[in-house]
Formats: C-alpha cells, sequence, structure tokens
C-alpha cells in the first residue's frame, strides 16, 4: 500500500498551513512525488525569510514645526513615534502635516501622518474610521437657519444606527458590492450597512453650515466616516494582517502588520476598502440629499474627499492618516477642490494643490490637537455652560444628545491660524474660498446621560 502524503507532513516540513495545501497534497499523492521531486514543487510554497527592521529610519518629510512649549512636546512624540514607525520594511517614504498628535503607543502612525508602504496594506495604518471624510453641498442663497434646521431634522448623531422606520433606501448596486466581497457578505455586516446608513457618529464629527466668503452661498459641509461597516472590516483587515505579520516579520509592531498586496486576501481587501470608500460616500450623499428634498431646493454644486484612507499608485500604497490628497491621481472621482476644515468657529478652507517632494501630494486635514481630550478637560475650570458660550459666541451650535461637549469646543484644538501659516510655509494647498461659520451640530457627550449610566446613579443612590 502507496504511503499518503497529508497536511501534518507538510506542516513537520515548515510550511504554513493555508489554502494551497489542500491541492498540493492531491498533486503529490497523485503523481507520487518523493524526495528531490516533491521538494522541488514544494519550493513555490515556502514562506521567504522573516523581513527585519530597517536598521534606521526611513527619511520621511516634517511639514511641522512648534510655535510653543506646548507644541514642543507634541511635535517630538510626532516625530518620535514616525521615526520608530518608519523602520517598518514595507515603508519607502513618509510625511507629517501641521495638524499631527500623536495617538496610540510608540511606532502608531501619527494623526495627521502619511506612510508609503510597497506593495502592502497596512489596516493599522488607516485606522477603524476608514475614509472618514468630508462632503460640501452649495445650496445657493438659501437662508442659513434653514438649511441647519432641516439638516437637524434629517441627521442622526450618536452610537448605533437608524431603526427600520427611518432608514435610508440602501442602493440596490451597493447590496451586491457587499454581496460580492467575502470580506463584507455576513448578515450582521449589511444589516449595520443598512441600519448606520444617514448617520454621523461622535466624537469630532460633524455637520457644519456657513457662507462661501467668494459667492455668498450657503453651504452645508459633513464630516465622519464609514461608522460600523469601516470598523468591522478594519478588525478584520488586523487579524489578516497579523496572521501574515507572525510569518513574514514577527519583529514588527502588531499595529503596523501588513497584508501583502499580491495575495487572495490583499486583493480582496483592497476591494473592500472601495466599496466601504462607496458607502461612505453614499453615507454623506443621503444626509445631504434629505435636505434639498425637505426644503424642494437644487443642489448648486456638490464635492468631496477622504482624509483617513488608502491610495494606490502604482505598486506604492499611500496610508493618510488624517491627510487630505491634493493631487488628483489618488481621487478616481474628483469633481472639486478639497475641503479642510478647522473648529466649529473657523471657516471651512476651500484648498486646491499640488504634489512636492515634502507634501507627497498631501495636506492637512483640519487643526489637530495639542493635548488629550481628558487633559483639556482638566484644563477647563468653570461653569461648562459659561465656557461653550464664550468660544461659540455669535454662532448656532448645537449638540444632537444636548448635552455639551466641551473636548470638542474651539480651545480643544490647535491654533487655526498657525496650521494656515504652515500650509503656506510648506507648500500644503492654496486656499481659493471659504466657508464663513454660521453653526454646526455634533453628538454631543452622549454618553453623560447613556442608560447605564443612569443605572449607575439609580443604584448609587439606593445604596446610599
Amino acid at each position: 500500500m502507496k504511503t499518503q502524503i497529508t497536511g501534518h507532513d507538510l506542516i513537520a516540513l515548515g510550511f504554513r498551513q493555508g489554502k494551497w495545501m489542500k491541492d498540493a497534497i492531491v498533486h503529490i499523492n497523485k503523481n507520487e512525488l518523493k524526495g528531490e521531486a516533491m521538494a522541488t514543487y514544494l519550493e513555490q510554497f515556502k514562506l521567504p525569510d522573516p523581513l527585519e527592521l530597517n536598521d534606521t529610519p526611513i527619511d520621511f518629510s516634517i511639514n511641522i514645526k512648534a510655535e510653543n512649549d506646548m507644541e514642543e512636546d507634541n511635535v517630538s512624540k510626532v516625530i518620535n513615534s514616525m521615526q520608530t514607525l518608519m523602520k517598518t520594511p514595507t515603508l519607502v517614504d513618509g510625511a507629517i502635516m501641521p495638524d499631527a498628535c500623536p495617538t496610540g503607543p510608540d511606532g502608531t502612525i501619527p494623526v495627521g501622518g502619511v506612510a508609503v508602504a510597497k506593495n502592502a496594506i497596512h489596516p493599522g495604518m488607516h485606522s477603524a474610521d476608514i475614509c472618514c471624510s468630508v462632503m460640501l453641498t452649495d445650496f445657493g442663497k438659501a437662508d442659513p437657519k434653514t438649511i441647519l434646521d432641516a439638516a437637524h431634522a434629517n441627521t442622526h448623531f450618536g452610537p448605533g444606527g437608524r431603526d427600520r422606520n427611518t432608514q435610508f433606501r440602501f442602493p440596490k448596486e451597493l447590496l451586491e458590492a457587499f454581496e460580492s466581497n467575502f470580506l463584507l457578505n455576513d448578515k450582521q455586516m449589511i444589516q449595520i450597512a443598512r441600519s448606520h446608513l444617514g448617520t454621523q457618529g461622535d466624537g469630532n464629527h460633524f455637520l457644519f453650515v456657513g457662507t462661501s466668503k467668494k459667492t455668498g452661498n450657503t453651504m452645508l459641509v459633513t464630516h465622519h466616516g464609514s461608522r460600523g461597516p469601516g470598523a468591522r472590516l478594519y478588525s478584520k483587515g488586523m487579524k489578516i494582517a497579523e496572521r501574515f505579520r507572525r510569518d513574514l516579520s514577527p519583529d514588527t509592531k502588531k499595529q503596523n502588520a501588513w497584508i501583502p498586496f499580491d495575495t487572495e486576501e490583499g486583493q480582496s481587501y483592497w476591494e473592500a476598502l472601495q466599496v466601504i470608500r462607496q458607502w461612505t460616500k453614499t453615507n454623506h450623499e443621503v444626509i445631504h440629499n434629505s435636505v434639498s428634498e425637505t426644503l424642494e431646493i437644487e443642489i448648486e454644486n456638490r464635492y468631496w474627499n477622504e482624509h483617513n484612507f488608502v491610495f494606490k499608485d502604482g505598486d506604492l500604497f499611500y496610508h493618510a492618516k488624517g491627510a487630505t490628497p491634493l493631487d488628483a491621481k489618488f481621487m478616481p472621482d474628483i469633481t472639486g477642490p478639497r475641503l479642510i476644515p478647522l473648529n466649529m468657529s473657523e471657516p471651512v478652507l476651500i484648498v486646491e494643490g499640488s504634489t512636492t517632494k515634502t507634501n507627497l501630494g498631501f495636506a492637512p486635514h483640519g487643526a489637530g490637537r495639542n493635548v488629550s481630550r481628558t487633559q483639556h478637560r482638566k484644563s477647563k475650570t468653570g461653569s461648562i455652560m459659561q465656557i461653550f458660550k464664550e468660544e461659540t459666541r455669535g454662532l448656532d451650535v448645537r449638540f444632537f444628545s444636548k448635552e455639551i461637549d466641551i473636548t470638542e469646543l474651539p480651545s480643544a484644538y490647535k491654533n487655526a491660524k498657525t496650521v494656515r501659516d504652515q500650509m503656506d510655509e510648506f507648500g500644503l494647498g492654496t486656499v481659493i474660498d471659504e466657508v464663513m461659520p454660521y453653526g454646526c451640530i455634533m453628538a454631543g457627550d452622549w454618553q453623560k446621560n447613556a442608560p447605564w449610566k443612569i443605572r449607575r446613579r439609580q443604584d448609587k443612590r439606593k445604596r446610599k
């Protein structure tokens, strides 16, 4: 009786278990491969030697400078983290923007960072908020308050999604795109994609209304990402990347693990990113269109851009963690200039620009932070309402949860003038118009009266 090769035999020879193994075993046994003949056949399935971290960081461009002691500490942390990041073996270039701020442990790409990898997608470098983006709709000479009121009645902030009675129609072509990708085609993913359509989440996401400095037209700007669907894809991507990291480069930090683009997983993940991008764009559109339909007014113009995504150019993958693409090659559906919001009391900048050696085709995505939300909250003394009134004087600022989020007030962000000055200094786009603020809506501190907190307060009172 002939001895049959099994998967255990191949694993004992040092091969990694995978989809290839079943067909390989059939081929070996069918053709009775042994010794040198089997070794020659299996050569194609051998993993390469693990990739070592670079001894020194790959050079990257620094488009930021500190203007005071607080910024000195922030910039130092950003540069140090970027230096660790740039030892990752797939990376070939990088840059940091004037709004850069650290996030996560050392070696994590900072907000306001760009990392360029060759033939590799790093899910941790676009993070869970895939395709965080901004969209502008020009409503002509419509009254700003009317637009803001209609938007307030139609949008949705906070956790979770919409109930069945308030859900927007899920486009057939989008459903088919989800169903055609194995990373997106599961019932829970699609159910969340349906219920989260037309929602904006929380944190720094907003709905902003203002008027064009150039034309006086009223403009609506929304800022949010891919919500639940994006977060679920990110989680799957990180698990896939970790499996590759253990074999390809175990010394690479877990947050910088990658999926090789030339693998089945890499191709599927790239395609899934494009579907999530389309979902996010649709998410903006349904909110903007609902305002137009409610008020029965025409849309005069519209454009959008991501600032948290992976952009492909040949075999190079540009991971922009909070950086706005200037170069049209990064956006297949570009229809106008780019948008850079600063804070609720400052204009949204409308910019154009070109690629340089130091900007890599990107601009800042906003004003960024010098300190964490917790540090900012601790730094504020006195009445929250008084602080709110002082920082939003003359503006119609609303919180969807009806609870002020002090960590989203203008003082929580870097000085807007500093960011604009450094944009000019480092060649990071030219401002061609500004949307002057009328008002905005944000989620607010929705956790303050969350059901679990109310129950905890009630239990505490009972114990007393």
